[in-house]
């Protein structure tokens, strides 16, 4: 990858990726795009960042980026809590952010992915769009839809007769990020951050980091009885100290 946008690349998993690509010899240039001005720390010459809130009606910024040949969505948030105790409000900005504004993005680049050339795409989604979700309802309700999204438009893609892809990246928790009010800390986060690109530049379509030692047991476990893992999810939850 030459020229890459990360959209939500000012802090956290986003801002290590684009740290990881600025350090490879092939990079040019990393175009961020969030909502958040990008530290004056992690400033670099590589680097030109752009504000922009992705709840705006008007997407034409991102007609500008032509030339790039490689696009990451980090962008979404979520908050732990009982669906209860979440204003109504939040509802469609969930939902607008986590799921279509991504979708958005993707459909202003859709003709490069469908293109002969390579261009490679990737978006953070969630483990929790894979299984229900206690105390994170909305979050995951929104991360299912992304899901769903990839899954189907990657059969498009194939049928179209392109090689590439859109990668699903679906994590758990992951520590280092400005998600759920923490900070970022790259030493935290560049292990993963250098996964997440071996896997995009492999043009893989599914990354669920931890895969082998812990979700593929918690995925098992869902499908067998997802009412029993929804409860067990509540409680574990529960008593993590996150809420």
């Amino acid at each position: 990858m030459k020229k890459i946008l990360i959209v939500g690349g000012a802090n956290g998993i986003g801002l290590s990726i684009a740290k990881v690509l600025t350090g490879q010899d092939d990079t040019e240039k990393v175009y961020i795009v969030d909502k958040a001005p990008l530290a004056e720390e992690y400033k670099e010459e590589k680097i030109e960042s752009i504000q922009f809130d992705l709840t705006s009606e008007d997407y034409s910024l991102f007609d500008r980026f032509a030339d790039i040949d490689g696009l990451f969505i980090t962008a979404g948030f979520g908050r732990l809590a009982l669906f209860a105790d979440v204003d109504e409000k939040m509802i469609p900005l969930y939902f607008n952010v986590n799921s279509i504004a991504v979708i958005r993005v993707i459909k202003h680049f859709y003709d490069k992915l469908l293109a002969k050339d390579d261009f490679y795409c990737g978006v953070m989604v969630s483990i929790a769009g894979f299984m229900s979700s206690p105390f994170f309802s909305l979050y995951g309700a929104s991360k299912a839809a992304l899901k769903i999204f990839i899954e189907s438009v990657n059969v498009e893609l194939e049928k179209a007769g392109s090689t590439n892809k859109i990668l699903n990246v679906s994590p758990g928790s992951i520590k280092g990020t400005a998600f759920n009010n923490g900070k970022t800390d790259l030493s935290l986060t560049t292990p993963l951050a250098q996964e997440i690109v071996q896997h995009l530049q492999a043009k893989d379509d599914l990354f669920i980091p931890r895969y082998d030692d812990v979700f593929c047991h918690v995925l098992e476990r869902y499908h067998q009885d997802f009412r029993a893992e929804g409860r067990h999810s509540y409680e574990y939850k529960v008593n993590s100290g996150r809420m």
